[in-house]
């Protein structure tokens, strides 16, 4: 076939899912045409050595890559990151009609960002037949992520927002969500049901994988020799670290949290370090991506913090998997999917989510089990990682419902 793929992030960005199906499609046989923009993500500033231009191509064998302008974002700045949206969203729809024309298919992926370009392409969208891969859904998530979304303004732009996601869902051949409980949630805006595939998303399998402790990265993280705990990742409103270290902190000397990554929530979360006196509570900072599988095998857990939002239980973290790929067992506060695919294939354990106590339990018995129970759990993970949620089955999935899309695409084209 040939396949469009649309995308707001993009290698180098850490954006695994879009780069590694455009390289396995492409691997597979078929030519595949990406449109994105320029790499800013993280920090919003563009990476060194690029320059935003027009009509930027990179070519391989069956693998094109075009990439338009935009404004960089910056997360902390709610006026620059909606200007990045529309600018991209501008670029794509100046940009698509020519570079996209003769696709049999158009996968989209779909993250908020990317809906404002969708926004733009729905005139195109009604000519291709179009497969959505939904990341997260936009009114649930709006009022944490940004403040002003509870404003006049904000309210309008959620609402206008709403109504093309109806437009979108009804328009596509098919729509691929990462978790069962999404599905509902992608119903409520109008999708048919009889569109709608879960596709669990998949890791870096040639980084996150089974390591054995080192000394170098147990040195990294200050491991002592004693339980350790570790949330890898982003520290933002989702999350709620603050959960996190007031359990910690409870428990004292019987465990240790170490907290890799950073966010915008670091400052608040460090200040609630210093005030609650807990030396069991160590900020690692941000680690380049070939050094996680290591520090994911110094430590005892992997934490996954989710904030009790409607739309988050509809919702499966990217550390889940690296986690498990990584056969690293797992201490959950969430609810929802995450927390019934903890439990359901037994590789760690889970509580409500932003319960400190609840989950301050869990670190305790985290902390008792025997090793050889913690060693069970986690050739469970890697074996759950392998049959649910791996890259071929995942693409699979995803070229198999491309396939569909273009079939009947090409029967209407007939008719």
């Amino acid at each position: 076939m040939k396949i469009g793929i649309l995308t707001y992030y993009f290698p180098p960005e850490p954006a695994f899912i879009p780069g590694s199906l455009a390289e396995e499609l492409a691997a597979r046989g078929h030519e595949v045409r990406v449109l994105t923009g320029f790499p800013d993500y993280p920090g919003g500033r563009l990476y060194p050595g690029w320059r935003q231009r027009w009509n930027h191509r990179t070519t391989s064998e069956r693998l094109t890559v075009r990439r338009v302008p935009r404004y960089p974002s910056d997360d902390t700045s709610t006026t620059r990151r909606l200007a990045s949206y529309l600018s991209f969203a501008g670029s794509t729809s100046l940009a698509a009609p020519r570079y996209l024309a003769g696709i049999d298919v158009l996968y989209v992926y779909h993250p908020l960002a990317t809906t404002f370009a969708v926004t733009g392409l729905l005139r195109l969208l009604r000519r291709v037949p179009t497969v959505l891969h939904v990341q997260d859904v936009w009114p649930e998530w709006a009022p944490v992520a940004d403040p002003s979304v509870g404003s006049r303004a904000g309210r309008i732009l959620s609402e206008r927002v709403s109504t093309t996601m109806r437009r979108v869902y009804g328009a596509a051949s098919g729509i691929a969500v990462i978790a069962p409980s999404m599905a509902e949630l992608v119903v409520a805006r109008g999708a048919d049901e009889s569109k709608i595939r879960t596709v669990l998303n998949w890791t870096d399998e040639r980084l996150f994988r089974p390591l054995p402790p080192s000394r170098a990265a147990r040195a990294a993280i200050g491991y002592r020799d004693r339980c350790t705990v570790m949330h890898a990742g982003n520290m933002g409103p989702f999350q709620r670290v603050e959960t996190a270290i007031r359990a910690a902190a409870r428990l004292g000397d019987q465990i240790d949290l170490v907290l890799v990554g950073s966010g915008s929530e670091e400052g608040r979360a460090r200040r609630l370090v210093a005030e609650l006196r807990a030396d069991n509570v160590r900020f690692v900072g941000q680690r380049p991506p070939d050094e996680m599988p290591e520090l994911y095998g110094a430590a005892e857990y992997q934490l996954i913090l989710l904030r009790d939002l409607p739309a988050l239980r509809g919702t499966v973290p990217a550390k889940l998997q690296s986690a498990l790929s990584c056969g690293s067992p797992v201490v959950a506060s969430a609810g929802g999917d995450t927390a019934d695919l903890v439990e359901r294939t037994r590789v760690g354990f889970s509580c409500p989510p932003e319960d400190w106590q609840a989950l301050a339990d869990r670190f305790a018995l985290a902390a008792v089990i025997p090793p050889e129970a913690r060693v069970q759990m986690g050739q469970r993970a890697r074996e759950s990682y392998l049959q649910r949620m791996s890259m071929r089955g995942g693409v699979d999935q995803i070229e198999r419902m491309l396939t569909d899309a273009a079939l009947s695409g090409a029967r209407s084209r007939r008719r």
